[in-house]
């Protein structure tokens, strides 16, 4: 019996497009990610590229950079410095200076712009969490889509399969030598808090590794 091997093919996501600007011609989904991303096509260049697609965008509206310009354009998907942008509005995509990475990419994903004196912008993430960024980081205009994507119910163990996710068993259903909940009387366990099969505990424990910021003001709930 021969083999069928699926191949997902990887979209390369334009995160800073600071020259790049174009017409959407679709949104698609992304099996690598939660949002949606839309398909552009640069005239300039002609050529296509992706990003990542916020609430509202929809085929046929024009994406550019507002960087640098003098007369905006408050459209979805437009990239612009948080300096130029008033304050209360929505944000996604927001990069971090000579880093590869950023914040809200997720779906329905947004921070909202609440603050700004001299030299910095105050956002208020997803997570609760105020942060100060500079005035000149670049973010994107928008909510991002797919915001119902939490919600999903899987429904069945071959789904979850399916996403490449194996079957867990719990600790309370194994024996006393596979697992420190293990063993004892019916559905009964040992006694002890919850905790890793290596005997560690699992409920209450900070699992964040980044250190303390000076430019975190206000901590995540």
């Amino acid at each position: 019996m021969q083999k069928v091997v699926v191949i997902k093919k990887y979209r390369i996501i334009s995160f800073k497009r600071t020259e790049l600007c174009g017409v959407v011609e679709s949104i698609e989904y992304d099996p690598y990610r939660t949002a949606n991303i839309a398909r552009i096509y640069f005239s300039k260049t002609k050529e296509h590229f992706y990003i990542l697609a916020p609430e509202g965008l929809q085929p046929g509206h024009y994406i550019s950079s507002q960087l640098n310009k003098l007369d905006f354009s408050f459209k979805v998907g437009n990239l612009f410095y948080l300096k130029d942008l008033p304050l209360g509005i929505f944000v996604h995509n927001i990069a971090f200076p000579n880093k590869k990475t950023g914040l809200a990419r997720s779906a329905g994903c947004a921070a909202q712009l609440v603050a700004r004196d001299n030299n910095y912008c105050r956002l208020r993430l997803n997570s609760g969490e105020h942060r100060l960024f500079s005035l000149n980081t670049e973010v994107s205009l928008g909510v991002l889509s797919n915001a119902l994507h939490s919600r999903v119910t899987l429904g069945k163990a071959g789904r979850s399969r399916w996403l490449n996710r194996r079957p867990t068993v719990r600790g309370v259903a194994m024996n006393p030598i596979d697992h420190p909940h293990g063993g004892g009387q019916g559905k009964t366990t040992a006694g002890r808090p919850s905790v890793t099969p290596w005997g560690k505990l699992t409920k209450g424990q900070p699992t964040r590794k980044t250190l303390h910021s000076k430019l975190i003001i206000k901590k995540r709930k």
